[in-house]
């Protein structure tokens, strides 16, 4: 059975944000291709290997995951990255995966702009040996409309949100520290118009926050060049935009954070390789935002707990935490959310995270 999303939350959206409903859990499908040999190792490595109880531990110690983690991928992309090699390669991949189709020029303008080495990774703190960054990661799901983790959520170092991050009327459920925020412009702009009746108005902002672009469309690669400098985007959907009122005033590219289409292909083929893959909604799939905030916190901090995302009782819940009247969790073709709670589960069981359960 199809079932269309209210239109008004997929306003201006493209046609993918259409869905099929999926009704069983999907099995895993063929094991996960291998990733090619990147150019650059992960800056993050050596700093969380300075903590004695990173989750790399537990990761190296399961025979599962330990052969599905690859923490030498670069999980950002930024300047160094961009080569001749690269372009060739990735212009043969579909976005998110790639750049086939996207224009060379805006590629290499946003990018080049990413030129300095806090872009290349999520985090600049110093900090003393043995010390372990400890991440948050928090989602929109109903679960936590009274859970009272607000001041567990805060006491993280960083805090990661994404898309409609409700805070005020929520402060004791959902914290209100925010370290990064992720988004593809697409979710962001949607998330503005759909949530706004919950005073999800304004993404947040803050002189230490940080933004993870997914590069999902030309228009993210568009819209971080044009947010670096401080100008209106000058082509595409949302030609005319001016980024300071999503990302505050702060002319710098040191703001943003560009996921690397590479760990995009690889978080794909070796967590989330959805049998979605193999229908006729194929071209549809890409995980959702939720689950690639979470993965990439669990390639960059040492110990990741994870709020707000989808469990096996996901139906006592709302879709939301901030919805007065329960709404039931919808599901759409261009995500595979069961698969992602199989996930979640199987990490939380081994001890690679910690997932938020009731």
């Amino acid at each position: 059975m199809v079932r269309l999303a209210p239109a008004e939350i997929f306003r201006g959206a493209r046609n993918w944000n259409h869905g099929l409903i999926r009704e069983s859990i999907v099995k895993r499908g063929n094991p996960p291709k291998e990733s090619p040999k990147q150019e650059n190792m992960n800056p993050t490595k050596k700093k969380s290997s300075l903590c004695p109880w990173s989750l790399r531990s537990t990761v190296k110690m399961d025979p599962t995951f330990g052969k599905r983690f690859d923490f030498d991928i670069p999980v950002l992309m930024w300047k160094q990255h961009f080569t001749p090699e690269t372009w060739d390669r990735l212009k043969e991949r579909n976005v998110p995966y790639g750049w086939r189709g996207l224009s060379y020029g805006v590629i290499a303008r946003s990018v080049q702009l990413l030129n300095d080495s806090v872009n290349s990774r999520l985090f600049t703190m110093t900090r003393p040996p043995n010390s372990c960054i400890r991440c948050a990661v928090v989602g929109n799901g109903g679960i936590l409309n009274g859970s009272h983790q607000g001041k567990d959520i805060d006491a993280h170092d960083f805090v990661f949100r994404l898309n409609g991050a409700v805070i005020k009327g929520f402060e004791k459920d959902v914290g209100t520290k925010t370290s990064f925020y992720g988004f593809t412009v697409n979710t962001m702009k949607n998330s503005l118009i759909a949530y706004a009746e919950y005073g999800f108005t304004q993404i947040p902002q803050g002189k230490d926050i940080r933004y993870i672009f997914i590069p999902s469309d030309i228009r993210d690669y568009l819209m971080i060049r044009s947010a670096a400098l401080g100008i209106p985007v000058p082509e595409g959907s949302d030609k005319g935009d001016e980024p300071q009122k999503y990302f505050g005033s702060e002319k710098s590219a040191d703001k943003f954070k560009l996921l690397h289409p590479d760990f995009l292909h690889y978080l794909t083929e070796r967590f989330l390789r959805s049998e979605i893959l193999s229908t006729q909604f194929g071209y549809l799939y890409m995980p959702s935002t939720g689950a690639l905030m979470l993965l990439t916190a669990l390639h960059t901090c040492d110990q990741v707990s994870a709020y707000g995302f989808i469990t096996e009782n996901y139906r006592k819940f709302s879709d939301h935490y901030y919805e007065q009247e329960k709404k039931p969790l919808v599901f759409y073709a261009n995500h595979d959310m069961l698969l992602e709670s199989e996930l979640w589960k199987s990490l939380h069981r081994v001890g690679i995270m910690k997932l938020y359960q009731r």
